[in-house]
């Protein structure tokens, strides 16, 4: 169920370095749209993330009708950090690699008038989102998946690489941490139930569906239940992962017998040496408290 709102002003933040350096074209393509359509535009692009935040929060302290991030999950997470539990609505102009928020909320990919349509259009529909609290008492948003296990492995060793660039720096994380797979002692518990210790692959706790830029690894995740969707995959062979992996694009690996779902408002999760990771980025070390918080964001979508 969506809201219509008006919409006579815009803050456009852009992260210059979405979408392989083309987020500043989408976003000069935006502004012109809004600007045709009657709407003041403020233009703002940090020259780190701390930077980016500080000008956002300036922006929503000054007054806006909406937060319009140009670029890929990774900028838009940095919004929710600032946006969560607020009046102003999220709008999105997707120019990302992943762009799993824009698949979650059917939002027009590669074009941008048809994204600053949208928003002009001021159809607001308020989802949840998630928060991880982690154990020095920090918290952190998120708007689709929170990953921990391999997947989070692959990650931090993409991180550390230099070379080679772009995607295929990510498929040479997955084949070195692949050649060294091991199931991984995790503890949870859910909803203050009974804590479960089990060994996993990965763990995935979804407030949407996608993450990885369309792998449904949380295919029934609703974000408007109040709840997160968990997929636990327990394999340690190489080949069974490998063979696994095409499912998780339909969705069909929650069958196998391998994975093991569940579904709960709070987690706690720990398992030693591993990271969490949100919307894509690094969020923090377990142990974390995850949970999924009712109607903590308003975000601009197509009418229904």
């Amino acid at each position: 169920m969506t809201r219509q709102v008006t919409i006579g002003h815009v803050t456009v933040l852009t992260n210059p370095l979405s979408g392989h350096g083309n987020a500043p074209h989408a976003a000069e393509r935006a502004v012109a749209r809004f600007q045709q359509r009657g709407v003041d535009v403020c233009a703002i692009v940090g020259t780190d993330a701390a930077h980016a935040r500080r000008l956002v929060d300036d922006a929503l302290a000054g007054g806006t009708d909406a937060l319009v991030v140009v670029g890929g999950d990774g900028v838009i997470s940095l919004a929710l950090q600032s946006l969560a539990r607020g009046d102003v609505p999220l709008g999105i102009v997707p120019a990302g690699t992943g762009n799993d928020h824009a698949r979650e909320y059917r939002l027009p990919t590669g074009d941008p008038e048809a994204a600053a349509d949208v928003v002009v259009d001021g159809h607001t529909e308020t989802v949840d989102l998630g928060r991880i609290d982690d154990a020095a008492g920090g918290h952190k948003w998120f708007g689709t998946v929170m990953a921990a296990g391999f997947d989070s492995l692959v990650s931090d060793r993409t991180n550390r690489m230099r070379w080679p660039h772009g995607r295929m720096r990510y498929n040479v994380a997955m084949v070195a941490e692949l050649s060294k797979l091991r199931l991984l002692p995790f503890r949870l518990r859910f909803d203050d139930g009974d804590e479960v210790r089990t060994e996993l692959t990965l763990a995935a706790f979804g407030n949407t569906r996608t993450y990885g830029g369309g792998m449904r690894i949380c295919p029934n995740a609703d974000h408007g239940d109040g709840l997160l969707d968990v997929t636990m995959v327990h394999s340690a062979s190489r080949t069974r992962l490998v063979r696994l992996f095409p499912t998780v694009f339909k969705g069909t690996h929650v069958d196998l017998d391998e994975v093991t779902t569940a579904r709960a408002r709070v987690i706690e999760v720990d398992c030693p040496g591993i990271n969490a990771y949100a919307d894509g980025d690094f969020a923090c070390p377990l142990p974390v408290t995850v949970s999924a918080v009712p109607r903590a964001l308003k975000i601009l979508v197509p009418a229904s």
